[in-house]
């Protein structure tokens, strides 16, 4: 039997995974932003237009990747991803790619499931962890005004030391932490709550980050003052958060962890946003290249964030093996050394996920 709570420095120096603690050279190849297991129609709200009010119950098929950005506000069951055997199927390509690890970041409001990453995980042979905390606005439940920080810190204590309510499964991470731009006060509040709580426990942090070249340092400042270290934050969605190099370098010299985590996501013409300035996979590889070259590379990692139904492999999406076999091959032929590739991929996913 599990212990019942685990201290600080039970876990300091380890990685805790959905099955338990495992040493960082046990890593391996790591995704560091992925979903499994999630519900995502806190995103979802009523079309004015007849015709686009058709996709709201409508049961997802590949042909309506082609409608992408209406699925994503105004389409329900192509943001719900319930199956594990379907995950267990899908995410089985990375594993046969050679896939070792990766980081389920589905936090408190959009269908995390310890006991379902519990399964695949088994059923994958792949190290899973677990994330913890609140996603964006749109999710929180609706006590969220009266939550206080210290409550929210103390859930996500309990997640990391004890396990997700009466399952005993540990989360491994704080997050992803959900942000917009500006940031509500409620989200505020879960950040400072995100800090004390890494402060208490050494668990890493990771980050939905709010678009807006200011966005990603803003957050980090509000980790920072709840009481975080930036060496164990990981900022996410830089692919499209920030657009200036100059905000590149600054958030970078604070040591936090740098990530790119939408790999593969044009390719279904998905925009967010029409003020999103999406890149294609070469427009991230030339800010990870740059990056490199101004002596960052200790502080890179990368995922694609596979979070709807048109993502997976059978659906014409990218899937979750699309960075090693398409993007790999393609670092190389750039000029990333196998040494940057493995740091990439192994080394910093490693550091970055340890437990202080």
């Amino acid at each position: 039997r599990r212990k019942l709570s685990l201290s600080k420095s039970e876990l300091s120096g380890q990685i805790q995974t959905v099955l338990g603690p495992i040493h960082p050279t046990d890593l391996g190849i790591t995704l560091m932003h992925e979903h499994l297991l999630i519900d995502t129609t806190c995103y979802y709200y009523e079309s004015d237009y007849a015709s686009v009010k058709s996709l709201k119950n409508m049961p997802f098929k590949p042909e309506l990747t082609s409608k992408s950005h209406d699925l994503y506000i105004h389409h329900l069951d192509g943001a719900r991803m319930y199956d594990d055997s379907v995950a267990i199927q899908e995410v089985s390509a990375y594993k046969n790619s050679g896939g070792n690890s990766l980081v389920d970041t589905t936090s408190i409001g959009i269908g995390r499931d310890p006991l379902g990453l519990a399964r695949i995980s088994r059923g994958s042979k792949l190290n899973i962890i677990m994330g913890s905390s609140y996603y964006v606005t749109h999710s929180h439940p609706p006590d969220m005004d009266q939550k206080t920080q210290s409550q929210i810190t103390d859930e996500i204590i309990r997640d990391i030391t004890i396990g997700v309510k009466d399952t005993n499964i540990r989360s491994g991470i704080i997050g992803e932490v959900g942000n917009f731009w500006p940031l509500t006060q409620n989200e505020i509040k879960v950040l400072l709550a995100s800090g004390k709580a890494q402060r208490e426990t050494g668990a890493p942090i990771t980050i939905h980050s709010g678009l807006g070249d200011e966005a990603p340092l803003a957050i980090l400042n509000h980790l920072i003052r709840g009481g975080a270290k930036p060496t164990n934050c990981i900022i996410g969605h830089l692919d499209t958060a920030i657009q200036s190099e100059s905000h590149f370098i600054e958030l970078a010299k604070t040591g936090c962890y740098l990530e790119f985590d939408i790999f593969g996501w044009e390719n279904t013409g998905m925009f967010m946003d029409d003020a999103i300035n999406m890149p294609n996979d070469t427009g991230r590889l030339d800010r990870i290249i740059f990056l490199i070259e101004n002596g960052f590379e200790d502080q890179i990692v990368i995922s694609q964030d596979v979070c709807r139904k048109w993502h997976l492999s059978r659906n014409g999406g990218q899937g979750y093996d699309h960075i090693l076999n398409n993007i790999v091959p393609r670092m190389k032929k750039l000029g990333i050394t196998e040494s940057q590739i493995t740091k990439i991929l192994i080394k910093n996913p490693a550091k970055a996920l340890v437990f202080e």
